[in-house]
């Protein structure tokens, strides 16, 4: 259900700043509206103005402004009711090219200035980051049967590369490999002074599956469920483990390995380190069958960093973010354009419910945060020059600038079956991928 609310706040505050932003410049350069819509299909409520209908329909997916003359033809030869359009000062068919242009710029525009505001809001409410994020890429656990396993990478090798391009910590890492989803990427690693290079398949999905590999993280103790063995044989947040029987534990993960191996319910003991004290305790792992193996009722303690500036810091590094996710946004498309990227990572409506919705239950700036990159993405998808999308208007529009007549309308036409084709048909393919996700 959060996910559901979530998805509903985050989409009807995207699209609502979206349509928001052709509504103001329509307004700005005296074209008359006449429906302002949230939402796709019959009205679930809707009220009159003074000149605009506004309205909130029934399919949450989009919005529109439809001006008057919108629809007009180039030419007033259809009619009284076309004549009266293309003469109306007031509409959007009588202004120059250069406004209309505007207008359409406006809706992605406003999408990319609320992503801009929303990040400094998260940033000034302070964010979450895991300290390994920043981090060189030090291989703590390498995860059995991963691509990364079966190419041969080791614990304590440290990356220094994927696919040629340097990475510096966990952060660029992780960006890098998930651009690679569902295909190989070259991995380069030092080992012990050594360079190698290896060929590593990433899998299809990384937000269900693991990369295959991990950063050091200690084995302690950062939550402990009620009733569980851990807690039975007095564990405490915390506390390090260091050894499972008998056997050194270096890394949270290796504990996770240790456990996954045993396969009847017998007592263990492990090695506890508490307040710079090692003592021995036993326990005996329950069986999950949710998870299908035996635990002991612990999470990991994750060392976290509170990123969070004053007001004009906020939005300096509000900035900064949205380039530096532009720039990976721009790397994605081409990338599948290219094939070089997977056409399986691509996420639609289901994704982004889920998505907002555990971002919902992290807290308020994780939300504020996802709410800005779901905007900057929108922004620029409608860039796209695909007809239907406002960068297809724009595209037509410039067109004509450049051949100074207008197109003929049975071209205009046929660019708006491509365009609906084209989106019904990656329409289709998101949501059988969030499917197949969610099915898997």
């Amino acid at each position: 259900m959060i996910s559901v609310i979530a998805f509903l706040i985050m989409i009807g505050i995207l699209i609502t700043i979206h349509e928001f932003g052709h509504f103001l410049f329509a307004r700005l350069f005296g074209v008359r509206v006449e429906v302002f819509s949230i939402g796709f299909g019959p009205p679930l409520i809707k009220w009159k103005g003074k000149e605009t209908v506004y309205q909130i329909a029934v399919i949450p997916l989009g919005g529109y402004v439809k001006m008057y003359g919108e629809d007009s033809m180039t030419e007033p030869v259809q009619g009284e009711v076309d004549k009266k359009a293309f003469d109306d000062p007031r509409s959007f068919h009588s202004k120059p090219r250069w406004q209309k242009i505007l207008i359409a710029f406006a809706g992605p525009l406003f999408n990319i200035v609320l992503a801009i505001v929303l990040f400094a809001a998260a940033y000034m409410i302070g964010i979450h980051e895991p300290k390994y994020l920043k981090e060189p890429v030090v291989i703590g656990y390498v995860h059995p049967d991963s691509g990364f396993d079966k190419a041969g990478i080791r614990p304590f090798d440290k990356v220094v590369a994927v696919d040629g391009k340097p990475v510096n910590n966990w952060k660029e890492f992780t960006i890098a490999v998930g651009m690679k989803a569902a295909k190989t990427a070259v991995v380069e690693v030092d080992r012990n002074g050594e360079r190698l290079t290896f060929t590593v398949k990433i899998p299809d999905d990384i937000t269900k599956e693991t990369i295959g590999v991990s950063p050091i993280i200690p084995a302690k103790v950062g939550h402990i469920m009620p009733g569980s063995p851990a807690e039975k044989a007095g564990l405490q947040k915390g506390d390090e483990i260091i050894a499972f029987n008998g056997k050194p534990v270096r890394s949270w993960f290796e504990l996770v390995n240790m456990l996954s191996q045993i396969k009847e319910q017998k007592e263990v003991s492990i090695l506890v380190k508490r307040n710079g004290k090692v003592f021995s305790l036993k326990l005996t792992p329950e069986y999950n069958k949710d998870l299908s193996k035996y635990v002991i009722g612990i999470s990991p303690q994750m060392d976290t960093t509170i990123v969070k500036y004053g007001f004009v810091e906020s939005f300096q590094k509000a900035i900064e973010k949205s380039e530096e996710l532009t720039v990976a946004i721009y790397n994605v498309i081409k990338g599948l354009i290219t094939g070089e990227v997977s056409l399986k990572t691509l996420g639609g409506p289901i994704a982004i419910a889920q998505f907002s919705g555990q971002a919902l239950e992290t807290g308020l700036a994780a939300f504020l945060f996802s709410m800005a990159f779901i905007s900057l993405q929108l922004g620029y998808l409608n860039l796209l020059p695909i007809p239907v999308l406002d960068g297809g208007l724009i595209a037509i529009l410039l067109i004509e600038m450049i051949i100074r007549r207008p197109l003929p309308e049975k071209a205009k036409e046929y660019l708006a079956y491509i365009g609906f084709a084209l989106l019904g048909t990656l329409m289709i393919f998101v949501i059988f991928n969030d499917i197949m996700r969610a099915l898997s």
